[in-house]
């Protein structure tokens, strides 16, 4: 059957100098922002993320390219403009309010991005050009010559421009495509049309721009792999053949061991009594490699690795576990999405970026699921520092795998393993996500382990989903190839399945709604899979994590909480989305995990206020009788419709939320127009009028039909779907006088309808007519899968 409901569819030697012809004050403003991190008021653009970029691969000579920016929207068709539209700080995405921009990027729309840079080439030497990220399709243009692209927009990418390079002025130019969730490239958590438990897009660049000089000869990366059981560190230094390589360990600043070899070469470096890596005691060894020819030294980086190894194997009681240096752990985890209020994909500092770490150990975890997003590598480098394993998943493809999908997605994933192979931290990859554009998953899970066969493989994290305690759909070859057998449970706990040689996780579960008054991104959402009062919380968390004890004793291995922090509609983190208050304080919930996490080894000192526990009736019946007394402000009122709706005052909720859309002038700001579209629940609500005469504003701000989108599906639920009763036929023609003054909107669903009402049974006569008028008129909005049913059957 067809559905009828409508989807939407180190400061840096000198060696470049930067032209000064972007002041770095000039311009710029943060733009508003409903909430923010406490870090968004220290960045401006001249320190916009300045740490090196890549700690694993680090040079002395670099040039960091973040700051301002000139930027531009154009139509797909465009060439570079002439007048760009204004300054952009990269490396913030256009979307996120750090950028000083905050705009939508529109699947039909280019985003380009220019800058000049002095530049003084010099002989024997080559100039790179690096990119930390930029989504999702990026073409790159040196003085007017197209001197790169690349297509992905989780993972790094260097385009050499020695060749286009000219003394002095240079100027770099950008062309940025990026349909989100629009197109065929994995985008993640992005989609157009934020709403529950996806999220607001990041177009363009939104991870450190930098320049680096190098030989002509240089090293090109390092492939590191530990090996406890032998006490050695495998080393492949990627460099031209015909050199020799020398590599040196030392651990706190003493040398452990050395060893030379050639260039492009598997080399065994003994490290004799090694300190092992854990969360406890997060170890990590200095690493020197030299590049010689001779006995000249020809290129040098600096790097650094952690001893641990990571297996899936029996304890004393026979029970498959997953086993850390050769001994049981529980990996008591969260799902970390990545997301800031202020910058959306991109921490606003350093320091912030190092904070979501920090935190989650303070509160007793020692895993994170990193979900469906590559962090930059300054991420990975704080988690190996910090010490916390973590579970990579890939960026799942689009989920309704478009031609071209498939291939991207593996491509993405290659890159992904590529990227990120070196990080003791990382110890599971993760491939697909809760059936989200699952393919070929036995092939794919089997090239991972041949890929790299020193971590665990989760083949399909949640292929079993139960959401209360009933299974979504069967999987009849479930977790086949994978280390692991991974059940997601909303909200109570559940264990996976038992399958020899794996152990058995639980993926995700929890999801408790807890939303805080003024730390809300959105004020009309508190989504979770249950929602408590913030007095409630702990009691239930806590009886949550007692039960994971008794699963641990079944036979469990590692469980990921749904999650650290409140991210835009959802508020079911354990910290607010500005990372300012937790909902249990710090050591109140360290020991709610000590069971099952006993060696936290040192805790990061952190800052949060704690939540105001206090019944949320009683403060809302405060805020009540201010409203009573005449408080009228929109932002007043915005929070008192979602205090209400929490206190459970349906008319409380009602009266201020009428109030506030009466109070709202045109022409409407983009933020008033999303909040009508979250709040309008009927064609009777004051939003829907003002839905349907400002769709073109809607459509710009949040994508193509999304107005046309909304309008439907309340047409639909208030005035067809009622008059289509159970066993009898309906009276299309009532049903059309009903619609008709809702102009092509209400065409439109009628035709749907009536389509689909036939379809299903199996009315040809009548079904032929309709559905070629609904072709004619709408065809270019039906999914080609429909489309291909509905014609079928006409034929």
């Amino acid at each position: 059957m067809l559905k009828l409901i409508v989807k939407h569819l180190l400061p840096a030697v000198a060696l470049f100098t930067i032209c000064k012809q972007l002041s770095a004050q000039q311009g710029y403003k943060m733009q508003p922002i409903a909430i923010q991190s406490r870090w968004a008021k220290e960045v401006n653009p001249d320190n916009a993320l300045t740490a090196y970029p890549r700690p694993q691969l680090e040079r002395k000579d670099w040039q960091n390219l973040n700051g301002l920016w000139e930027y531009a929207i154009t139509t797909a068709d465009a060439k570079e403009p002439a007048k760009f539209d204004g300054q952009i700080l990269v490396p913030f995405p256009l979307e996120s309010a750090l950028s000083g921009v905050k705009k939508s990027l529109q699947p039909e729309q280019r985003l380009w991005y220019r800058r000049k840079i002095n530049i003084t080439p010099a002989s024997g030497e080559r100039t790179l050009l690096h990119f930390g990220a930029v989504d999702w399709q990026t073409k790159v243009y040196l003085n007017g010559k197209e001197v790169g692209t690349h297509t992905g927009g989780y993972t790094n990418f260097t385009i050499d421009i020695t060749a286009a390079v000219k003394a002095g002025e240079n100027a770099l130019v950008l062309k940025v495509y990026d349909p989100s969730d629009r197109g065929i490239g994995p985008h993640g958590k992005q989609v157009l049309n934020p709403a529950d438990i996806y999220y607001t897009p990041s177009s363009g660049i939104w991870q450190t721009v930098w320049l680096e000089k190098v030989p002509t000869d240089y090293i090109t990366g390092l492939n590191i792999t530990p090996d406890i059981d032998k006490g050695i560190l495998n080393i492949t230094v990627n460099a031209p053949a015909g050199y020799t390589v020398e590599a040196v360990a030392s651990g706190a600043g003493t040398e452990v061991g050395r060893i030379k070899g050639n260039s492009s070469t598997k080399l065994q470096l003994k490290v004799p009594g090694a300190a092992l890596w854990s969360p406890s005691s997060p170890f990590l060894y200095d690493l020197s490699i030299t590049l010689l020819k001779g006995n000249k030294t020809v290129d040098a980086v600096k790097s650094y690795f952690g001893m641990r190894k990571i297996s899936v194997g029996k304890d004393d009681k026979g029970v498959e576990r997953i086993l850390l240096n050769n001994k049981p752990y529980f990996n008591l985890g969260t799902l970390d999405q990545g997301f800031w209020p202020d910058g959306l994909y991109t921490a606003p500092t350093d320091e912030a970026l190092s904070f979501d770490i920090k935190v989650i150990k303070a509160m007793g975890f020692n895993t994170i699921r990193k979900h469906i997003k590559v962090e930059p590598a300054r991420w990975y480098y704080w988690a190996d520092k910090l010490g916390i394993l973590v579970w990579q998943d890939m960026v799942s493809p689009n989920h309704g795998l478009p031609d071209g999908a498939k291939a991207a997605f593996e491509q993405q994933c290659k890159e992904t393993i590529a990227q990120l192979q070196n990080y003791p931290s990382i110890t599971t990859w993760v491939l697909f996500n809760e059936k989200w554009g699952q393919f070929d998953q036995q092939r794919l899970t089997e090239w991972i382990k041949r890929t790299d066969p020193s971590r665990l493989v989760n083949g399909h994290s949640g292929e079993y989903l139960y959401v209360n305690e009933k299974l979504r759909s069967p999987s009849p070859n479930a977790y086949v190839s994978a280390d692991l057998t991974d059940v997601h449970s909303y909200p109570n706990p559940m264990n996976a399945i038992r399958m020899p040689g794996k152990a058995q996780v639980l993926g995700e579960f929890g999801g408790i709604g807890v939303f805080i008054p003024d730390h809300q991104w959105n004020v009309s959402s508190a989504w979770g899979y249950i929602l408590e009062k913030p007095g409630a919380l702990k009691a239930k968390y806590a009886i949550m994590n007692q039960h994971l004890q008794l699963l641990q004793r079944q036979g469990l291995s590692a469980s990921i909480y749904t999650q650290p922090f409140d991210v835009e509609g959802e508020q079911n983190g354990l910290l607010t989305y500005d990372r300012q208050v937790v909902k249990i304080p710090f050591a109140e919930i360290r020991k709610i995990h000590a069971a099952l996490n006993p060696d936290l080894g040192p805790i990061p000192e952190v800052t949060a206020a704690d939540a105001d526990i206090t019944e949320p009736a009683a403060l809302y019946s405060a805020v009540l009788q201010q409203y009573i007394d005449g408080k009228r402000e929109p932002e007043f009122l915005r929070k008192m419709a979602m205090m209400a709706v929490q206190a459970g005052d349906k008319d409380g909720a009602a009266m201020a939320g009428a109030d506030y859309l009466a109070m709202m002038k045109q022409p409407y700001s983009e933020d008033d127009l999303r909040y009508v579209m979250q709040v309008t629940g009927s064609t009777k609500d004051t939003g829907f009028t003002i839905i349907r005469n400002n769709a073109d504003a809607i459509d710009k701000a949040m994508g193509a039909r999304q107005a046309s989108v909304k309008m439907m599906n309340l047409i639909y639920q208030d005035l067809i779907a009622p008059a289509i009763p159970d066993g009898a036929n309906p009276d299309w023609s009532a049903i059309y006088a009903t619609i008709k003054p809702y102009g092509t909107s209400g065409e439109e669903i009628f035709l749907r309808a009536k389509t689909i009402y036939l379809l299903n049974k199996q009315d040809k006569a009548g079904f032929i007519p309709v559905a070629k008028e609904y072709l004619d008129k709408y065809g270019q909005f039906v999914k080609l899968s429909e489309k291909k049913k509905i014609e079928a059957f006409m034929n």
